[in-house]
C-alpha cells in the first residue's frame, strides 16, 4: 500500500513517524507499507533466520535479522532478512547491538508475498546492491524458485530441487539446497 502524503515528507520526517505493522518503507518520497506476512513466507522467514545464524553467528561471522530497517542512499527499507558480517553490525556506546542501522546489509533476502509487487522488490535489491551489498536472494515460495543477484551481473535462477544456493564469501560455512529450503514449507 503507499500512502502519498498530501506534501512531499523527507526522509528524516519520515524516521520521525511511528513504526507500522507490518513495516512501511520510504522509497524514493514514497511512504509504502510491507503486505502482512502469511503462512509461507513466515515459514521460511523465521527457519531461514535461524539456519544463518546457526552456522554463522556462533563464529563471529555473521548475524541475521527479521524485519531490521535499514537506512541508507536516501531510502529506508525493511528487508524480509537482513545479514551482517560480525564486525559491521552496528554498535552503540554500550557495545550492544545498535537500533538504527544507517547501512545496507552484506546480504539482504527477500520473501516474495503473493500480493507484493516482485518489481517494487527487485528494485529494493538492486539499490542495495549498488550500495555495497554483496549478494540478494528474492524468494518466490509459490514458484519455490530463488533469484539470487550480484552487483553488476545477471540474476541467476535456481528452481532445481538438488541445486545448492550461492552463498557470500563470508558466508562459505552455510550451505542450503532449493530441496530444503521450500522443504521447510512441508513440516
Amino acid at each position: 500500500m503507499v500512502r502519498s502524503p498530501s506534501k512531499p515528507i523527507t526522509l528524516e520526517a519520515f524516521l520521525l513517524l511511528p513504526e507500522t505493522k507490518p513495516a512501511s518503507e520510504y522509497i524514493d518520497g514514497q511512504i509504502i507499507q510491507k503486505p502482512m506476512p502469511q503462512g509461507k513466507h513466515s515459514t521460511i522467514q523465521t527457519e531461514l533466520s535461524a539456519a544463518i545464524n546457526a552456522s554463522l553467528k556462533s563464529t563471529k561471522i555473521a548475524r541475521a535479522f527479521s524485519e531490521l530497517r535499514c537506512t541508507f542512499g536516501g531510502r529506508s527499507t525493511v528487508p524480509d532478512i537482513s545479514v551482517f558480517e560480525w564486525q559491521k553490525v552496528p554498535r552503540d556506546g554500550s557495545g550492544e547491538i545498535a537500533n538504527v542501522f544507517p547501512i545496507p546489509p552484506d546480504w539482504s533476502i527477500e520473501i516474495l508475498s503473493p500480493e507484493q509487487s516482485q518489481t517494487r522488490v527487485t528494485k529494493n535489491i538492486l539499490r542495495c546492491l549498488d550500495h555495497g551489498t554483496q549478494m540478494g536472494w528474492l524468494i518466490d515460495p509459490d514458484e519455490q524458485t530463488v533469484f539470487v543477484y550480484l552487483p553488476k551481473q545477471q540474476p541467476a535462477v535456481f528452481d532445481q530441487p538438488a541445486q545448492l544456493l550461492p552463498v557470500p564469501a563470508f558466508a562459505d560455512d552455510f550451505s542450503l539446497s532449493i530441496e530444503i529450503l521450500f522443504g521447510w514449507l512441508l513440516e
